[in-house]
């Protein structure tokens, strides 16, 4: 599977960077890896927003102060790196080697000195992504298994890694927003949470209705009562970070609703 053509532009900056320099393959999940990318800018903007003395403060997710928060992300993207260099070698490589590491990193990872902590999220996201460079045609679509237990191609931890940091970021509770996303990755979280109720066979039902996109965003089950608002605060509310300006067309309380993954 070959990409698009390069534009002028493109070959123009191929050329001035040289042959040392590391592209992705032409067969790479390239939308995903932008969103990846963008991603993981959006969330370094946010944290270098934080003064080290706001990384004491409690984050949006229950038990973990910002220093947690921010650890997950850094040892994230060594964990996925771990399933990209899986797929380069053909040698099985976890993304956690036993059932409490990623934990057990988390906790090591809030106890850094602040420097160290910020530097840890960089240096990781770099090596992520010379990893994912160094992946050829074929090995995109390498198979690994991830933390739960799916056996999935190599192009799958590009996405993996963009819904870490993007909704992470909104986690730092500094500022960030769902309709701060682009809309291709408002649109994915929707489509995969849908599919993971799919995989886990989830009871209940719903249908979602975007006010502001032309086709419907999914639904699931049958039935269900129809939630109405825009589609970055029902991606919000799918993802398990609250509900904001929805309704349920015809009155009544949002459903109960199970858990992303």
């Amino acid at each position: 599977m070959s990409g698009a053509p390069l534009s002028p532009e493109q070959l123009a900056l191929r050329e001035r960077q040289g042959a040392g320099a590391r592209y992705d393959a032409d067969a790479a999940p390239h939308a995903h890896l932008d969103l990846a990318r963008r991603g993981t800018a959006y969330f370094a903007r946010r944290l270098m927003q934080l003064d080290d003395a706001d990384l004491d403060a409690p984050s949006l997710l229950p038990g973990w102060t910002r220093r947690h928060l921010v650890a997950h992300v850094g040892y994230n993207a060594r964990a996925v790196a771990r399933l990209v260099e899986w797929a380069r070698t053909g040698v099985e490589n976890r993304m956690y080697a036993f059932d409490t590491q990623r934990w057990d990193e988390i906790v090591l990872g809030a106890t850094l000195p602040t420097r160290a902590l910020r530097h840890l999220v960089d240096h990781a996201a770099v090596h992520l992504d010379v990893e994912w460079r160094d992946l050829t045609d074929a090995q995109w679509d390498a198979e690994v298994v991830t933390a739960q237990g799916r056996t999935v191609p190599a192009r799958e931890t590009a996405w993996m890694r963009a819904k870490e940091v993007w909704v992470h970021t909104v986690d730092l509770d500094n500022g960030g927003s769902f309709l701060d996303f682009p809309p291709e990755m408002v649109d994915g979280i929707i489509a995969d949470v849908l599919r993971a109720w799919t995989r886990r066979s989830e009871p209940g039902a719903v249908v979602l209705r975007a006010t502001d996109r032309d086709a419907a965003p999914g639904e699931y089950g049958e039935g269900g009562p129809v939630v109405e608002g825009a589609a970055a605060d029902l991606a919000r509310w799918l993802a398990g970070r609250g509900a904001r300006r929805l309704r349920v067309v015809g009155g009544g309380k949002l459903p109960a609703i199970a858990r992303w993954f």
